[in-house]
């Protein structure tokens, strides 16, 4: 069974609009990272994760112009079995995009694929920071 449990948001500041959200709706702030091709920090409520996201270009975000892309950018299930839902996703015409991490047995590994439409969603077995 697959369980909705992630959101991730482009942001323009990533400290402003976490304050934002802490304080708007008592979220927590459960992490903070930069990678290579973005900056980001996850609140929770906890039971779904948001992740409040800067991307530097187009590697990761999937984005011709990711400097000037604001909002809602892409969402995440937890699965049971990774190949099994990546074998139904396929079967259903998504596409795989790339893997975000390289142990899928640990918290915020994501296996991001495009549905039909092209639009980005992830799966995870362990979940994200904060997500029950």
């Amino acid at each position: 069974m697959a369980r909705l449990r992630h959101f991730a948001l482009v942001v323009r500041d990533l400290e402003k609009s976490a304050q934002f959200y802490e304080s708007v709706f008592d979220l927590k702030r459960v992490g903070q990272e930069k990678l290579d091709f973005a900056a980001a920090i996850y609140l929770s409520d906890g039971t779904i994760n948001l992740a409040l996201l800067n991307y530097f270009g187009t590697r990761g975000s999937g984005l011709e112009d990711a400097k000037s892309f604001v909002g809602a950018h892409h969402f995440g299930f937890q699965v049971d079995d990774i190949a099994d839902a990546q074998q139904r996703i396929e079967a259903a015409g998504g596409k795989f995009f790339f893997d975000l991490g390289s142990d899928q047995e640990k918290d915020n590994f994501e296996r991001k694929f495009k549905d039909p439409d092209g639009i980005i969603f992830d799966i995870s077995k362990k979940g994200w920071l904060g997500a029950n």
